[in-house]
């Protein structure tokens, strides 16, 4: 693509160079510019893509575009933006066709759910007869075919790719997490979303956003884009659900178990065999367990409903669904009875709200093992609610290690361990390594006990010191599981 045609709608503030130069690549990534690629110089949290232009000049970079203008003579024609990651939401776009424009694409934002709430949707219009897309923490998919997913929403180059993809492949729907890091970041700027769902929000990313009134204000600036066509989907019960809507001119719709709403819900029955929710006044059993779940199927039920699909198809396709992988899924040691529960939860109320749903479906003389950790390089202040919530909530707690980074996983435990009560150590165990960890929980275990392993979910991979080594919570589980049997 000639790079003024790539440079459509960007905003320049200064040229240098030809623009009529062929560009056969985007690039943020210095290492990765071959000839004829454009490199775009980006802002981040660690490194500053603009110490690297001259890396991607000697490299070949054909088209520089940079917040700054250059300070000598170059052999690449270069761009002054005020905005790089801006230019590159729009570049990538044009680069592929703007394909957003001919997909329904739904954005899912929030604290917890995003991933049951996005995948749900896919797999709910799929089983509707749509050919559609995901874009998830767990996997990509476009149609049937699965991409593997790095972050939870992937960055303006891959996003626009994928886009394509689903495009070529026919599909007509794309369900995809906004997380407040892609918002932030411009990742998904300029997409005309076909409907955004707001699922809940509680302290998160405070080590990326710096204070909670910030990360409420990104989360929101997504919904205040919507426009007048789309449709934007609330929770009520969440006391700033009606403060993400405030000044949208998307069409607003709530959902709610315990207040007024467009879509009203009600908790008949919630076990371990699933939930009987009232949706609208028809009864329906889900697969899917515990009370957060009930929330995730009702923003997805009303979600489809805005989109136009029929409130009773709806229910009847979704009642037999299955939700993303590494969200509460359970596996029952076969003699030993002990039910193991992989779950993803990793802030302090996605591990209460998976916690209490656990001891709301113990019966009798059940007990309760957690095992869990917290992430290195994230934020640090969670760390002690965390240990306290799994000591509240469990018989026997045992922390351990997530994704460490390049933090010393010791002092993450010794974090998660400082405000601890005398009577709440006496119920924890520090066990550095996680597959002894869950090794030591599974011997703790006693017939019928049930046992959490939480943090990771679905992440097949640990990350230590720059290194992912692979690591999976479940085989690892079902292995010590095995063992019981044998």
């Amino acid at each position: 693509m000639i790079a003024q045609e790539l440079l459509y709608r960007v905003t320049i503030q200064a040229v240098s160079g030809e623009l009529m130069v062929d560009i056969n690549a985007l690039h943020t990534d210095s290492r990765k510019v071959t000839p004829g690629a454009a490199f775009i110089a980006l802002r981040g949290t660690q490194v500053d893509g603009h110490d690297y232009i001259q890396q991607a000049i000697s490299n070949g970079a054909a088209l520089i575009v940079a917040e700054t203008a250059p300070d000598t003579e170059t052999s690449a024609a270069w761009i002054q933006t005020a905005d790089s990651s801006i230019a590159l939401a729009v570049m990538a776009a044009n680069f592929y066709g703007d394909p957003a424009k001919q997909l329904k694409i739904v954005g899912v934002t929030g604290t917890n759910g995003k991933t049951t709430v996005a995948t749900l949707l896919y797999k709910l219009f799929r089983s509707m007869g749509y050919r559609c897309g995901l874009l998830s923490t767990v996997e990509n998919r476009v149609e049937g075919e699965v991409v593997e997913s790095t972050h939870t929403t992937p960055d303006a180059i891959q996003l626009h790719g994928l886009l394509r993809k689903m495009v070529e492949a026919g599909c007509s729907y794309v369900f995809m997490e906004a997380s407040s890091h892609a918002i932030h970041q411009h990742r998904i700027h300029g997409i005309s979303f076909a409907g955004g769902i707001f699922t809940n929000i509680t302290h998160d990313h405070l080590d990326y956003h710096k204070t909670f009134d910030e990360y409420i204000r990104v989360k929101k600036s997504f919904f205040d884009g919507l426009s007048a066509d789309a449709f934007a989907l609330s929770n009520a019960d969440d006391k700033r659900g009606a403060v993400m809507l405030q000044n949208t001119d998307a069409r607003s719709a709530y959902y709610a178990f315990r207040t007024l709403a467009d879509f009203k819900g009600k908790v008949l029955e919630n076990g371990l065999d699933g939930l009987l929710l009232s949706i609208d006044q028809v009864d329906v059993h889900f697969r899917l367990i515990g009370e957060f779940n009930a929330y995730n199927l009702l923003a997805v039920y009303g979600a489809a409903c805005l989109l136009g699909a029929d409130k009773q198809e709806v229910l009847t396709h979704l009642s037999q669904l299955a939700g993303a992988t590494g969200r509460f899924d359970c596996y029952r040691s076969t003699n030993a009875g002990i039910l193991g529960i992989i779950d993803y939860a990793h802030t302090p109320d996605a591990l209460q709200n998976v916690l209490s749903t656990i001891t709301r479906l113990r019966q009798g003389s059940q007990r309760v093992i957690t095992v869990v950790g917290c992430g290195g390089n994230r934020d640090a202040t969670k760390r002690p609610v965390m240990a306290k919530v799994a000591c509240t909530l469990s018989d026997h707690a045992i922390f351990t290690s997530d994704n460490p980074r390049f933090e010393d996983p010791q002092q993450i435990l010794a974090d998660m361990e400082r405000e601890l009560t005398v009577t709440e150590r006496r119920k924890s165990l520090s066990i550095l390594d996680r597959r002894e960890a869950i090794k030591t929980a599974v011997q703790l275990a006693a017939p019928n006990d049930i046992l959490l392993v939480a943090g990771k979910g679905h992440e097949h991979y640990q990350e230590v010191c720059g290194r992912r080594e692979p690591f999976n919570d479940k085989e690892t589980l079902l292995e010590f599981f095995e063992l019981l049997e044998k």
